[in-house]
């Protein structure tokens, strides 16, 4: 029977990252065979969970995915393991506007123990109070302990003890680090497959939380799970039958449960990269650029005539999200105000000189294009876009609650794209 424990914090930048690698290598060099998962919309901790653990991660959104898909990846996630590690996302409380889908509500729908991350570095006995407000605040979750973070001394550590003596049992003091860091950029960490000293930080990390915490208790608070196999729940149906994705660090981007679910429905997909300049095979009955870095690239990507040759003669269907609808593009103007000419098969030009923040989940209402269905998903991307010329949207857009949003993406015959990164079809 594999265990599960959810591992949350009352606010992002508390340490729940750190934490989870921590700890996911820490259990692995016990000897466990542990996996992980991320609750929410996000690429990027999922790849530092699996270079912490040589195993993939998986992502569970329950706005966006619903309860019953949710249960049947994280099932799946349980066979042949010993113990789960579930990362939150923000703050425990904290989700859509409206509707469910925060760490609680996951922690609640599957029955998992949270332990709660406490960042201490600027109070004392102020935590008490913290501390049983999340407790109590939603009676039927279960604050199985605390792991205290960026703890500063002992006489901090003995006051932090003394304030939370009628609390949920402390499980970890970390003791705040300097030399531990994680860089960033706009979207959040910089990829795990960027960061050249990532093994040297979570051997760092996990080295202070197996000093630092009671790992033994930590590792049995976990509920108990079924390790059943994953019960046929589909997130989306395959845009082919033979599947070209583009995959390189420019284009990243790209849920892994999307990737089972079309591979169980029997499609065949093979990996390429733009970046090395490669063409899509020319097998391939429809192409999927996912989302990721381009502009980052964006005069490596110019220069790639194979690459974009390949996309300009494929008689399939293309289709790009975010990063992908970039590529799809006439042009990417760059921070620096240069443009960068692209495949030209949508008429739109990505723009990061003129930047904007746009963010949140989304319902998506399928309007053209390959989809049967509406769609949920989400935007993250910092940049303006320039449509052109006119043409058929590929979605209309709403917020999570429902306020109408202008149609999103483009049609131009077999090629398509937006902004929206697609999570998994509308929960019945």
């Amino acid at each position: 029977m594999a265990k599960a424990i959810v591992i949350a914090a009352p606010s992002s930048g508390s340490g729940k990252t750190s934490v989870t690698l921590g700890l996911l290598r820490a259990a692995r060099n016990a000897g466990l065979k542990v996996a992980s998962a991320k609750i929410g919309p996000d690429y990027i901790d999922p790849g530092f969970h699996a270079a912490a653990i040589s195993s993939p991660s998986i992502n569970l959104d329950l706005w966006a995915m619903g309860p019953d898909l949710c249960r049947s990846l994280f099932h799946s996630q349980a066979t042949n393991h010993d113990l789960i590690i579930v990362e939150g996302v923000m703050g425990l409380f904290d989700g859509p506007e409206g509707a469910t889908g925060s760490t609680a509500d996951l922690a609640e729908t599957l029955q998992l123990p949270i332990v709660l991350v406490v960042d201490c570095s600027h109070q004392a006995q102020s935590i008490a109070a913290l501390v049983h407000g999340f407790a109590t605040y939603r009676p039927k979750l279960k604050i199985a302990g605390l792991i205290l973070n960026k703890v500063k001394s002992d006489r901090h550590a003995q006051l932090l003890a003394i304030a939370l003596q009628n609390s949920p049992p402390i499980l970890g003091m970390l003791r705040h680090n300097d030399s531990v860091h994680i860089p960033s950029r706009h979207l959040g960490l910089v990829q795990a497959e960027e960061n050249q000293d990532l093994e040297t930080v979570i051997e760092t990390i996990a080295s202070g939380v197996s000093r630092e915490t009671i790992l033994d208790k930590l590792f049995q608070i976990g509920t108990e799970t079924t390790n059943q196999a994953d019960t046929g729940k589909c997130a989306l149906a395959p845009l082919g039958q033979n599947m070209a994705i583009a995959y390189d660090r420019a284009f990243s981007f790209v849920y892994p449960h999307l990737l089972e679910s079309w591979k169980n429905q029997g499609a065949n997909l093979s990996f390429f990269s733009p970046l090395n300049n490669e063409a899509p095979p020319t097998t391939a009955d429809a192409i999927y650029l996912p989302g990721g870095y381009p502009e980052l690239h964006a005069g490596q990507l110019a220069a790639n005539t194979t690459f974009q040759n390949g996309l300009r003669a494929s008689t399939g269907l293309i289709y790009g999200e975010c990063g992908g609808y970039m590529a799809l593009g006439k042009a990417i103007i760059a921070a620096d105000g240069k443009s960068y000419a692209m495949a030209d098969l949508l008429p739109v030009v990505t723009n990061f000189a003129k930047r904007k923040l746009s963010l949140g989940y989304r319902q998506l209402i399928t309007l053209n294009g390959p989809f049967a269905k509406n769609l949920r998903g989400h935007e993250f991307h910092y940049s303006t876009h320039e449509e052109t010329a006119k043409t058929p949207p590929l979605f209309a857009a709403k917020t999570a609650s429902g306020t109408p949003l202008p149609a999103m993406g483009q049609c131009v015959g077999k090629v398509m794209g937006s902004y929206a990164h697609i999570i998994a079809g509308e929960p019945a």
